[in-house]
């Protein structure tokens, strides 16, 4: 197992991305969310209206809220008291896959899961069947959203395959399952994308809020889009940036794209994501020692391995079966060349959308919305983010002020409900 040291300065360079690139980058993003907005096919970004604008702020009440975005669900009671305040009462979490049952496979039925969900949501209710609930629903999957509670489903991901939910409208799927349940006083009125369920969250304590992102095991952006589309008022619009495409890829992305399940789609996702940065750290290993196989390493082992020296060197032993403190070192600086190259990637799309808001004028101070474990806890992400933003924006970066929403996901989806039954 020789150590290719041409090779690992061949990636290290690669992975480089300097300010011309990034400026680039911010530039190319832009363009494509202007196509996107007119419609063009040369735009990479879905550019999805959710048809909700931006809490006032006022909007009060307690709300039913049900977060599905992976294999495990969520729902939770939500008090909204207005001026950006409010409180989780009660939430019950419950995972789709344990050892007695798989509810996203391809073996499960659509009835099933959502009567599934509905057992979820009356445990957060305890069963009440006398109190009205309207509910929002946060759905982290591409749908094609007709209207505040119409979303149908596109086509699976994150390894689900049941059967009958593709094409279907989520909210009418859950609204048979309450009935089922009995409880018929459970109302979903809204359903909203995790992304835009973020930038709802923090607009309604930071009302200057226009750009929401989910920067965690995948990644999308969201913003408030301030002109009106034909037949449809301005709303938040879900980019599903995560497909932007306008990017040159290393021969080591190429290779982790033809080998993932969706060749040719989610160019930036592949480059940004927690879950892709893990899969090409490990594709990197294995060809940096010429190994056949390795164990997949995750976005969390390498915040490991660059946040602490010995743990690092106790996964390289557990991958190599011996240590050496060089290339320890290089394996740690390898981690961090994939984080910082992430972040700012990532930082050169918020850039973008900015550039878009601002029109031909100044930037205006705003606070962008961040929820995601990698932004969270990633060693040199939130740092490398901001001085991507300060060298593609200048001091224009001063006013930008990246904020870290909790609970974003259910709290977003509460506001939702809140703005869909006029509660406000």
């Amino acid at each position: 197992m020789a150590w290719n040291e041409q090779l690992y300065r061949d990636i290290m360079d690669g992975l480089q991305v300097d300010k011309e690139f990034i400026t680039e980058a911010a530039g190319a993003f832009r363009w494509d969310l202007e196509q996107g907005l007119q419609g063009s096919e040369h735009s990479s970004l879905a550019m999805l209206p959710s048809y909700i604008g931006l809490p006032t702020g006022k909007e009060t009440g307690e709300y039913l809220t049900l977060d599905f975005g992976g294999s495990n669900v969520r729902a939770s009671l939500i008090r909204l008291s207005g001026n950006g305040k409010f409180a989780v009462s009660r939430q019950v979490r419950k995972s789709l896959v344990s050892e007695e049952y798989n509810l996203i496979c391809a073996e499960a039925t659509c009835e099933k899961l959502f009567d599934f969900l509905a057992q979820v949501i009356g445990e957060a209710i305890e069963g009440n069947q006398a109190q009205t609930y309207y509910l929002g629903h946060t759905f982290s999957f591409g749908s094609k959203q007709e209207d505040i509670n119409t979303a149908r489903l596109i086509k699976w991901a994150k390894e689900f395959a049941v059967p009958g939910v593709e094409g279907q409208d989520i909210n009418a799927l859950l609204t048979a399952a309450l009935n089922r349940a009995g409880l018929d006083n459970v109302k979903p009125v809204a359903i909203i994308n995790d992304t835009v369920a973020v930038l709802l969250a923090t607009a309604y304590s930071y009302p200057d809020t226009r750009i929401g992102s989910i920067y965690a095991t995948g990644h999308n952006t969201c913003y408030m889009e301030p002109m009106p589309d034909v037949g449809r008022p301005p709303c938040v619009l879900n980019m599903e940036s995560g497909g932007f495409s306008k990017l040159v890829p290393t021969k080591w992305d190429i290779e982790l794209d033809e080998a993932s399940e969706q060749p040719g789609r989610q160019r930036l996702e592949k480059m940004v994501s927690g879950r892709y940065m893990g899969m090409l750290y490990s594709q990197l290993i294995r060809e940096l020692f010429n190994l056949s196989t390795t164990p997949e390493l995750s976005a969390a082992d390498m915040s490991a391995i660059m946040g602490d020296e010995a743990e690092a060197a106790r996964i390289v032993i557990s991958l190599l079966g011996y240590t050496n403190s060089e290339i320890v070192e290089k394996l740690r600086e390898l981690a961090k060349a994939i984080t910082i190259r992430s972040a700012r990637l990532v930082a050169a799309t918020w850039a973008g959308t900015l550039w878009h808001l601002s029109g031909q004028g100044k930037i205006e101070p705003q606070h962008i919305a961040v929820d995601g474990s990698v932004y969270q806890l990633m060693p040199h992400v939130q740092e490398n983010v901001r001085r991507a933003l300060y060298e593609i924006l200048g001091d224009e970066a001063g006013g930008i002020e990246p904020v870290l929403v909790k609970d974003g996901s259910s709290v977003g989806a509460a506001i939702a409900a809140a703005v869909a039954s006029n509660g406000q």
